[in-house]
């Protein structure tokens, strides 16, 4: 099979875009390329790595489409994000068995060739012709839904129905342009805040200025639950919050995380730039203990089930004004 197209990226917003676009659900999954050639199926992400062996499934719903010949573009999804992350084993053993206790789906968006190569027609023709493919699609093998009405849309940003991660707005009359980041598509996620304990830093690599806040929030019991980072400073900030955190800076003896933190180790701790964690007796201290006093108010888009954000959140600003055993995990909207 001829290698397949990089997909298409979409720009960031926080709002709807107004006037002439179509709407669809953005899913919470692994976007996935998926190819069908005869008797051959290919699944490849975003990053190019083939998928097809993990989710045999998925395979097996796009062979009982009736177009023999066809590239997609689409989302695997499953109950849950961490699902999708345990089915991505070695074992084939493991494979079989996680295929029958958290199946995968494949939600397909964009139809790139059907015997003819579609990505230059514009999206609502490659629309139709999708929806004309997968008239009656064989499960696990789904259409996506869309609309032209923003108030809908509205409504999926409020994250209903369950797995929806945002809305994906698309230019009627935009071609599909692999590998490119198009402002004919506009990604909405909406964000959301929260105020947290800063309990660490971690430093520059020279010391300058500060790499990253370690945040946590007070579970039920009284523990100071760490959720995850806030990083990605502009340079003038990074200096900034050394002269802030700096008379906080403590001794490991006494603070909260002692003993470790997110010792849990959930599977989105694997992804890059998700709450890592840590545990003395096998890491090196690589992060300044703070007397869990200073809090702060950060931006966020999305919390798993556990209490940890998926992606590193943005600092918004300091809150003084804030007892830090107000900090509390209610605070945090879950998926």
């Amino acid at each position: 099979m001829v290698p397949l197209p990089a997909p298409m990226l979409a720009t960031l917003a926080r709002e709807l875009p107004a006037g002439e676009w179509c709407y669809e659900p953005k899913w919470d999954g692994f976007r996935c390329i998926a190819a069908r050639a005869g008797d051959e199926v290919t699944l490849v992400s975003r990053n190019g790595r083939p998928l097809a062996r993990y989710f045999p499934e998925v395979v097996e719903g796009l062979l009982a489409v009736p177009e023999r010949d066809l590239v997609l573009d689409g989302e695997l999804v499953a109950d849950r994000f961490d699902d999708l992350m345990l089915r991505l084993h070695p074992s084939q053993s493991r494979v079989e068995r996680l295929r029958a206790e958290t199946p995968a789906r494949y939600v397909a968006f964009d139809l790139l060739a059907a015997g003819d190569d579609l990505a230059a027609a514009p999206y609502a023709e490659r629309r139709a012709a999708l929806a004309a493919v997968l008239a009656d699609p064989p499960p696990p093998v789904a259409l996506t839904l869309c609309t032209a009405d923003p108030a809908v849309a509205e409504r999926w940003l409020g994250g209903a129905p369950a797995g929806i991660d945002g809305v994906v707005a698309k230019r009627p009359g935009s071609p599909y342009e692999a590998g490119r980041r198009s402002r004919h598509w506009v990604k909405v996620k909406p964000l959301r805040t929260a105020d947290c304990v800063a309990a660490g830093a971690r430093l520059e690599l020279d010391g300058s200025g500060v790499a990253s806040l370690l945040l946590g929030v007070y579970d039920g019991a009284g523990a100071l639950r760490h959720t995850g980072v806030a990083s990605s400073f502009p340079a003038a900030l990074r200096r900034l919050l050394l002269d802030d955190v700096g008379p906080y800076a403590t001794g490991l003896a006494g603070h909260p995380w002692e003993h470790g933190y997110a010792m849990e180790r959930g599977p989105i701790g694997r992804l890059k730039g998700a709450a890592g964690s840590w545990n003395p007796g096998t890491m090196v201290l690589d992060w300044v203990p703070l007397r869990p006093e200073l809090v702060c108010e950060v931006a966020y888009d999305r919390v798993e089930p556990n209490g940890r954000w998926r992606h590193p959140a943005r600092f918004v600003r300091w809150r003084p004004d804030r007892d830090p055993r107000s900090c509390t995990l209610d605070q945090l909207v879950g998926p």
